[in-house]
């Protein structure tokens, strides 16, 4: 049976230059209402590869997420989001876009297109067969990322993939496929739609399960977040003072002593 890209399938809707701001609206959103069951279909898929990099990465494995346009924006802005939430460094969870870092505001043109460049991407943080790569693209066929999934589990890396199309080619060389199928976008073959949200979810969905497991989270606290502004501090004091029941100031000095509510608590019981 030929490959059939339903993401790229003519929209359900038409004439849309016709219709008022309320009906695109109103469209829209019914057509992101199909996105969260289609990720729940992929939850057995999601959990495998969780565990798998929970395991890896008590190893000193990283996640390397990969994609091209969209997909690899969202990549890197989930990636960017794991040292502040939860306090990691940096280098656990990366993200990589075709193109480098100046393709995340402009298009570079034919960088998707080069099967080999992104195993010269990942090569260039000395990946190992402790890593974990997850390939992210809608249609399942882009080369910068299948070649990169292909060498990269060719080398004894984890390897999956988020894609919004059964049976596509990305799916062949990752061990672990998440498919969620989303159906034909609002604007026929964008892409950025109900793909890039299933692509959202799913990253959000295994970051921070990942950084649960890694025993990031207390309770369902962010304990280990970086105090890099007042709101932050403050929320980082009012959960000292509810986990020793100290008062706000003396709460506050303490944990802008020792930098995340983690170590402030620790300290505290330590010396008390």
């Amino acid at each position: 049976m030929a490959f059939i890209k339903i993401s790229e399938q003519p929209s359900l809707y038409n004439d849309l230059e016709k219709k008022s701001a309320l009906e695109i609206l109103t469209e829209i959103n019914r057509e992101d209402h199909k996105v969260a069951d289609a990720v729940q279909q992929a939850i057995p898929q999601i959990e495998r590869i969780v565990t798998g990099i929970v395991e890896r990465m008590k190893r000193g494995g990283r996640l390397f997420y990969m994609g091209a346009g969209t997909s690899g924006r969202l990549g890197v802005l989930d990636a960017s989001e794991i040292p502040p939430t939860f306090g990691m460094e940096p280098g656990w969870i990366i993200g990589l876009v075709a193109g480098g870092d100046y393709a995340l505001r402009h298009a570079v043109e034919n960088a998707e297109d080069d099967e080999h460049q992104g195993w010269k991407d990942l090569q260039e943080y000395n990946i190992n067969s402790k890593d974990t790569v997850i390939g992210i693209a809608a249609s399942g066929t882009t080369p910068y990322v299948i070649g990169a999934l292909r060498d990269a589990r060719a080398h004894g890396c984890l390897t999956g993939c988020i894609t919004s199309n059964p049976d596509a080619p990305i799916s062949e060389v990752a061990e672990i496929p998440m498919v969620m199928i989303v159906g034909p976008e609002y604007v026929t073959g964008s892409s950025r739609m109900k793909s890039g949200t299933g692509q959202k979810l799913i990253c959000n969905m295994i970051s921070t399960s990942v950084m649960i497991l890694m025993g990031r989270v207390k309770g369902n606290k962010m304990v280990n977040m970086q105090l890099t502004n007042q709101k932050l501090v403050d929320r980082g004091t009012r959960m000292v003072v509810e986990e020793l029941g100290l008062d706000y100031e003396a709460a506050k000095r303490l944990l802008l002593l020792h930098g995340s509510v983690k170590r402030a608590v620790d300290a505290y019981r330590s010396a008390n």
